[in-house]
C-alpha cells in the first residue's frame, strides 16, 4: 500500500515531503526541468516503501495512504501512478 498525493497539492507543491523522503519516490523535485509545469507533486507507488514520513510534513494535508484516502479524492490513486508510466 503506497502512499498518495491528492488534491490540496494542486498548485501549492511544497516539497516538504520530498525532503523527508528516504528513497525519493516524490517528483517533480525543484531541481527536475518539469517543476514549474507540474500542475502537482506524485508519489510512485512501486518505489514508495510506506514509510509515512511524507504525510505529517505536508503543510496542506494532501498526502493519504491508499486506504485512507477520502472518497471524493479516490481518483488521485490512479493519478499518481499514471504520472508514472
Amino acid at each position: 500500500m503506497a502512499y498518495i498525493i491528492a488534491e490540496p497539492c494542486i498548485g501549492t507543491k511544497d516539497t516538504a515531503c520530498v525532503d523527508v523522503c528516504p528513497v525519493d519516490c516524490i517528483h517533480p523535485r525543484k531541481d527536475e526541468a518539469d517543476f514549474e509545469s507540474a500542475e502537482m507533486l506524485y508519489i510512485h507507488p512501486d518505489e514508495c516503501i510506506d514509510c509515512g514520513a511524507c504525510e505529517p510534513a505536508c503543510p496542506v494535508q494532501a498526502i493519504f495512504t491508499e486506504d485512507d484516502t477520502p472518497e471524493q479524492w479516490k481518483h488521485f490513486i490512479a493519478i499518481n501512478a499514471d504520472h508514472y508510466k
